[in-house]
């Protein structure tokens, strides 16, 4: 996804593998980081053009999730979370339009953040929406994905403080990211909710009536929809039959949708974002899960139909935070043994550096 100095920027997709020429710098997340002195290692593979939850990719290879290989990893920065996961890098990065660090952070086990995404340029990285996408850490912990985030946004890493969760305000969000959560997310989510409430936090049933405000604009198509096809629109025209097909039809989705739309949808949702704000003052964090399922296994979503619904659901939850420009973090939820699944805590659009440290609370709850 992001320019690396003399290598071919591929996007997940067998087209550019074939057509696009090596970049000729670095993108500045990139440039900061080997700065900050990490060392780039490799690029990971992830869903064609970053446009799925799922993680799939046809082209060159599904990565397995670390926790069972039959099944999926989460996307789209799928690659990026098997790494993290499996040992292989202390730190990966990807974008996050709608969920691409948490959902594969949250399947594959580990720790997923979306910024506020005013903090770290996203130019040197393979456009999906103009407007929404955001460059994130994937790392084994919360620590370590503060110091990326740190590097990237050009600010100075400081320790994170240590917040205590007596007396914090949690609001848990009632209605639709609560509904049809599977067994083993219901449990989790459950027990760790209780966890909090005995560590003193103070938790509050939260409903958001400006859900049912952003399915609304959704309804006329979606911005994101809108960008990602004005940005592949050329492409779609000359070669979709070498499109993931499972991504080419989410593309085509938007053809239709009118300047008109658009506008109105980009001006409404200004407005619900100013709205969300204001409705999170007197809270510290929001919490939910991650995903309301674990990962499927590559079987369960082979088929267009199947795919298309266990995708929906894999980004019904994380896609709330990026519709309201708000900055969150996906932490694995204790879990002695089974599979993966993750705790989101949201926080206001520039309140990352205190979302950090209350994550890195709830990670030494979660530890002891």
């Amino acid at each position: 996804m992001f320019d690396v100095a003399g290598e071919a920027t591929r996007v997940g997709s067998k087209v550019f593998a074939e057509e696009a020429k090596p970049a000729v710098a670095d993108a500045p997340v990139v440039r900061r980081l080997r700065a900050g002195g990490a060392i780039i290692v490799a690029k990971t593979n992830m869903t064609e053009f970053a446009y799925s939850g799922i993680g799939a990719n046809p082209h060159f290879g599904t990565p397995g999730n670390p926790a069972d290989r039959k099944r999926v990893p989460g996307g789209s920065s799928s690659g990026a979370a098997v790494a993290a996961a499996d040992g292989m890098c202390e730190i990966a990065i990807g974008t996050d339009t709608g969920g691409s660090c948490r959902i594969p952070g949250a399947l594959c086990g580990v720790v997923g953040y979306k910024p506020s995404r005013q903090r770290i340029p996203t130019d040197g990285a393979f456009p999906l929406s103009y407007s929404i996408d955001s460059i994130g850490p994937i790392a084994r912990s919360v620590e370590a994905c503060a110091k990326a985030d740190a590097v990237m946004a050009a600010e100075n890493f400081e320790p994170l403080n240590a917040v205590r969760l007596a007396g914090l305000r949690f609001g848990v969000v009632q209605g639709a990211p609560l509904e049809n959560l599977d067994e083993t997310v219901a449990k989790r989510f459950s027990d760790a909710i209780a966890r909090l409430r005995q560590a003193g936090a103070q938790i509050f049933e939260e409903k958001f009536s400006l859900l049912g405000d952003m399915a609304q604009v959704n309804s006329k198509g979606g911005v994101q929809p809108a960008e990602a096809f004005a940005v592949h629109r050329e492409l779609l025209s000359r070669r979709a039959d070498a499109i993931d097909p499972n991504v080419r039809v989410r593309l085509e989705r938007a053809r239709n949708i009118s300047a008109a739309d658009y506008i109105d949808m980009v001006r409404e949702r200004a407005r619900l974002i100013r709205s969300m704000d204001a409705a999170l003052v007197d809270l510290d964090v929001l919490a939910m899960p991650t995903t309301p399922i674990v990962a499927p296994t590559m079987a369960e979503v082979a088929a267009a139909d199947d795919f298309a619904r266990k995708n929906a659901m894999l980004l019904r939850n994380t896609v709330i935070v990026n519709f309201f420009d708000l900055c969150a973090i996906s932490l694995p939820m204790p879990r002695e043994g089974g599979l993966p699944t993750g705790l989101m805590l949201i926080a206001r659009n520039g309140n990352d550096h205190r979302l950090f440290g209350i994550a890195a609370a709830i990670e030494r709850l979660f530890a002891s």
